[in-house]
């Protein structure tokens, strides 16, 4: 069940189990996800495997493969702790989560939190209310590599869930203030009051550090809708949450919904009511983690292309 490091695995992905990459796995090679989940979906909750019924070469293999993922997980966690933005003047890649409510956004940073911490844990409010649980219009919270640890090289900036009703959640007009790091963290959003200059702690000169470098937006996997015009042309990552109850075909197509390209949108499994860790989970929610490093990356370097251009038109 747990399929070889290296082969196709059960996911039917081309990959290994859950369909994440492989030693073997390139980025050419990495199909698009425009199938049914239904298969690498099921295996988040398949029963323990009982090794009594396996021969020796399947234990043994079993046990390898079970190897291959902890050092999996073990690479991806030191490879965010060692992080580093491009800008030296930068400490932290600041991530903006954006997305309906009861999407996963504020269960996300959790879930990331909780690997690090190693456990399950809670510290920004979750939940599946009808309303945002998140009353700021920017909560921006940070990472510790376990108890009393260092910060990790990621803030997180959580938004009031993006809702129908007019007043009812974050504006995507304000969107724009946060991507250019006017707005304080904390801020308390007053849907009477919209964002502007004078408001008490906006930022009219903010620097590179106050500034978002990535944009994602959380999408229920069991409520895939078509996204925002506004915010299309603000996106870059897709988080598909909640894929372990989406047992079912997607039957809409993704990079129609979203607005991005299929190979911008990451599965995840945030935790909720577990009481432990899952290798599996872990990975995948890791490997979002790195995908926001790259799109980091990118803002960096067309920040210094432009920076260029600039100089050189001068």
């Amino acid at each position: 069940p747990w399929g070889s490091p290296g082969g196709a695995g059960p996911s039917g992905w081309g990959e290994g189990r859950l369909g994440l990459p492989t030693e073997a796995a390139t980025t050419a090679t990495r199909p698009r996800l425009s199938i049914s989940l239904t298969a690498p979906l099921n295996l988040l909750s398949e029963a323990p495997l009982c090794l009594n019924a396996l021969n020796r070469n399947d234990w043994y293999q079993h046990l390898s493969n079970g190897m291959f993922y902890c050092r999996k997980r073990k690479e991806l966690m030191e490879s965010i702790k060692n992080y580093k933005p491009p800008d030296s003047s930068v400490s932290q890649a600041r991530v903006l989560l954006v997305g309906q409510v009861g999407a996963g956004k504020s269960s996300f940073f959790n879930s990331i939190n909780s690997v690090f911490r190693g456990h399950v844990t809670s510290q920004a409010m979750s939940g599946s209310s009808a309303t945002s649980l998140t009353t700021q219009v920017c909560l921006c919270l940070s990472f510790i590599d376990g108890q009393g640890g260092k910060p990790l090289p990621i803030t997180l900036c959580d938004t009031m869930g993006l809702e129908e009703s007019k007043g009812a959640g974050l504006d995507v007009d304000d969107i724009s203030s946060i991507l250019k790091g006017h707005v304080p963290d904390f801020y308390q959003f007053n849907p009477a009051a919209p964002l502007h200059a004078e408001v008490q702690g906006y930022r009219k000169s903010p620097g590179v550090k106050d500034k978002i470098h990535c944009v994602a937006y959380v999408i229920d996997a069991c409520k895939v809708s078509i996204m925002p015009t506004k915010l299309e042309e603000k996106l870059e990552l897709v988080l598909l949450t909640k894929v372990d109850e989406a047992n079912h075909c997607l039957d809409i197509k993704l990079d129609d919904a979203v607005g991005v390209p299929l190979s911008c949108v990451v599965p995840v499994k945030n935790y909720s009511g577990e009481l432990e860790l899952d290798l599996n989970c872990d990975i995948l929610l890791l490997s979002a983690v790195i995908q926001m490093f790259r799109f980091t990356d990118n803002y960096f370097d067309e920040l210094s292309d432009r920076l260029s251009s600039t100089e050189l038109k001068d």
